[in-house]
């Protein structure tokens, strides 16, 4: 069953492949993923937060599951120009309850695929960059903590050690496997769901 990961489960620091071809399974997927991100009440979710290691992201810069037209999947998305500078709150699925102040361009350009193949080029300003910005970094295994000041990571750190924490303790009542079982599956989902998905 898919379910949202959360930190320092090691599928967030594992760089994705890209996507070489398009399949039931990925729409399948991301289907999956946008009833996650909505239940969530997120904005957007990339594969890696639910343990898949390719190269796609979902996103609905409204939140709103009514808003069809504000939703998509993208996949193997690339920033291909990045202007000014942006500094807001900024929250992540991963980390559930922790917001912090991050610092971000203003404007993004991307291109990226749709679910037909489609190439597309997108611009997007404000929240929407930072959006674009905060999944395609999941993708490479770039997390939002990476970018908090030092100020802002002195205030996160104890809810970063209560994520530690509990999911160490996890681990320990078999809850999740060991990370080196977590790596060699996700080594093993790289060639079994290939990047054909």
């Amino acid at each position: 069953m898919m379910k949202i990961l959360q930190y320092p489960h090691p599928s967030l620091r594992h760089p994705a492949k890209p996507l070489t071809a398009i399949s039931e399974r990925l729409r399948t997927a991301a289907a999956k993923m946008l009833e996650l991100m909505y239940e969530h009440r997120g904005l957007g979710l990339a594969a890696p937060q639910v343990g898949l290691p390719y190269q796609f992201i979902v996103l609905n810069p409204t939140g709103d599951p009514e808003q069809k037209d504000q939703e998509g999947v993208y996949l193997n998305p690339v920033v291909l120009d990045k202007k000014g500078s942006q500094e807001g709150d900024e929250g992540c699925l991963s980390f559930p309850g922790l917001f912090q102040k991050v610092r971000r361009a203003k404007t993004v350009r991307v291109q990226a695929y749709d679910l037909n193949g489609n190439a597309l080029e997108i611009t997007a300003n404000n929240l929407g960059a930072r959006l674009w910005l905060h999944e395609i970094d999941h993708l490479h295994g770039v997390l939002y903590i990476d970018k908090f000041s030092d100020v802002a990571k002195l205030a996160a750190r104890d809810q970063l050690r209560t994520f530690e924490y509990d999911y160490r303790k996890a681990q320990e009542k078999g809850e999740i496997p060991p990370d080196e079982e977590v790596e060699k599956e996700l080594r093993a989902a790289e060639d079994e769901f290939p990047p054909i998905l």
